[in-house]
């Protein structure tokens, strides 16, 4: 397969670009300077992109046979202003039209689409599982993916095949979450966040991209797949996992209100959390490399801890 991956310069981009490649398929990202984007396997191509406008975006569409949606701004980059949380909605549902105006321009119902989402969809929720059938909810994260994927259902109202991945937390050593989880273990001061009984949907690296691959191989499979690891823990029990593989300390906790005070409203991502679990990915047949944490984490960071 010709794969196009609007955003694919980021970090899931960085493993599923090679995950494709090795599996014989070639790989088109989208960005908006390609000069700067390095370190991608040889033959991959690097076009650029605004993010905002179909404009130029139907040539580049011939001969594509999957689309893999991952362009959007970060959450976690700053403090929640209303300025940030307009960039932040602004830069999925933009990017995703335009891409979506463009798929249909070309016409071509073969192509299939697979839109990145994430599992704050279903918002803050105790702990009750929550599998793909599970209502939205109300906060500005579970608006965000609400509109997000919203942007994108014309492809299939087109008959395009249309995939939603809806991702938990995204473990790896080279960005995201676990580089900021690890800086307190490494002073000593780790530990859980708030009371730590919130639930961390989270899937390794190679998982992510590997889900992908396997989401867009599977010519039957279409709408909304959690992509989380079947081991859910609690903050608490991550916190104790890490120290565990790191051998540090993990009782130093941190209280909500000071997390709060800090972090505003974006204080959601690490003291609100979901129980999702990957049902559908695991009915289709998906099998986990590292379906529990501690696997997980001692792959990640064997050579440092």
């Amino acid at each position: 397969m010709k794969v196009l991956i609007p955003g694919g310069s980021g970090l899931v981009g960085r493993a599923l670009v090679p995950e494709l490649t090795s599996r014989g398929h070639s790989c088109v990202i989208l960005t908006r300077s390609p000069e700067a984007v390095s370190g991608f396997p040889a033959g991959t191509e690097l076009v650029a992109w605004s993010g905002t406008s179909a404009e130029g975006l139907q040539p580049t569409l011939e001969g594509v046979d999957a689309v893999v949606h991952l362009a959007g701004e970060s959450i976690g980059a700053g403090r929640w202003t209303e300025a940030r949380k307009k960039s932040i909605l602004d830069s999925r549902t933009q990017s995703t039209r335009a891409l979506t105006a463009a798929l249909l321009a070309v016409g071509n119902s073969k192509i299939a689409l697979v839109q990145a989402s994430a599992v704050g969809f279903y918002g803050p929720r105790a702990g009750e599982e929550i599998s793909e059938d599970a209502s939205a909810g109300s906060d500005f994260l579970a608006r965000v993916c609400r509109e997000w994927e919203a942007a994108s259902a014309p492809v299939e109202e087109a008959g395009l095949r249309r995939v939603v991945i809806r991702s938990g937390v995204v473990l790896s050593r080279n960005g995201g979450a676990l580089p900021k989880m690890l800086m307190p273990f490494r002073f000593f001061a780790g530990g859980p966040l708030g009371d730590g009984r919130q639930v961390v949907p989270w899937i390794h690296i190679a998982d992510e991209a590997a889900a992908i691959c396997f989401l867009l191989e599977d010519q039957q499979v279409r709408g909304p797949f959690n992509l989380v690891a079947p081991g859910a823990v609690t903050n608490r029990q991550l916190g104790e996992t890490i120290g565990k593989v790191l051998g540090k300390p993990s009782r130093v906790p941190t209280p909500a209100f000071a997390m709060r005070m800090l972090l505003g409203e974006m204080s959601t991502l690490v003291l609100d959390g979901q129980r999702a679990i990957p049902q559908r990915l695991l009915a289709a047949g998906f099998e986990f490399r590292f379906p529990d944490l501690e696997s997980a984490l001692r792959d990640l960071l064997g050579s440092s801890s």
